[in-house]
């Protein structure tokens, strides 16, 4: 088994500040023996006001904070997945990239959020992330001393189909890193995410921001780790900070062993009747 380590934020809107909780709960992590560090969606920026948004953030190949975190995981012989670190793209517009950093401080994959989140929860609850973000068109799974992780980003829970496609093309593990609106986490956050180690066999890492932000929004928390059979191994209730864990891949290869599902072909046509 391989010990990985989460955490659990409170993200606001100044980078520099963020860097700093990074390096200490990273720091803290690899001290403490874990191989693995996940954080959630929006780790480096929450600012929700485009005027400012853009001020704050960089390109991937200027952003000084990101060069820090590929520093820090050569300095500590550790590997790091950034949930999602908001960066500016070829268009004038942000993207929410997934950045997995390998022990030696370079980039080992990139995932750019598929499904952005365009929905009306309330009247005073409205988002509308196309209007800021562009949208990934790649799946991303990637090989690891670990062994086969794949990448997603938050709404894209909502679309089990992706989670399909990342389970039958080898992932292992699944991460969500994400910034759940508290009232769709309250009725949804533990079902889906649960759902989707079921279907998929494998084990799904769901760090998560968690509280009320700078920027006023609130985000549910739970960080969560569900083994391939749906049991939650690890929660971080409240708070901020790391939660460690451990993954063995046997129970991959065991769970989708005894319920082969997903590699069942599709048998069936739809007729409407």
């Amino acid at each position: 088994m391989t010990k990985f380590s989460l955490i659990q934020l409170n993200t606001g809107c100044d980078p520099k500040k963020s860097f700093e909780v990074l390096k200490k709960y990273i720091t803290e992590a690899a001290y403490s023996g874990s191989k693995f560090v996940c954080t959630p969606e929006t780790t480096n920026i929450m600012e929700v006001r485009n005027s400012l948004l853009f001020k704050k953030i960089y390109t991937e190949k200027e952003d000084i904070y990101l060069k820090k975190i590929l520093g820090l995981a050569k300095n500590l012989k550790i590997w790091i997945n950034l949930g999602s670190w908001i960066l500016k793209d070829k268009k004038n517009k942000a993207v929410n990239r997934t950045i997995l950093i390998n022990p030696e401080g370079f980039i080992h994959a990139r995932y750019d959020k598929i499904h952005l989140f365009d929905v009306e929860i309330s009247e005073k609850e409205k988002y509308l992330e196309s209007k800021t973000y562009s949208s990934g068109n790649k799946a991303v799974v990637t090989d690891t001393p670990f062994g086969s992780l794949g990448l997603s980003i938050c709404y894209d829970l909502r679309f089990p189909y992706l989670y399909r496609d990342l389970a039958t093309n080898g992932a292992e593990i699944i991460f969500v890193p994400s910034a759940f609106t508290y009232e769709t986490g309250k009725v949804h956050w533990h079902s889906l995410l649960t759902a989707r180690a079921i279907e998929t066999g494998s084990y799904v890492i769901a760090a998560a921001q968690k509280g009320t932000h700078e920027n006023k929004r609130r985000t549910y928390g739970h960080s969560l780790v569900i083994d391939p059979w749906g049991k939650i191994i690890a929660e971080k209730k409240n708070g901020i900070g790391l939660m460690d864990f451990d993954i063995d891949l046997k129970r991959v290869k065991n769970a989708r062993s005894k319920i082969p599902s997903i590699y069942a072909n599709k048998k069936y046509k739809i007729i409407r009747n």
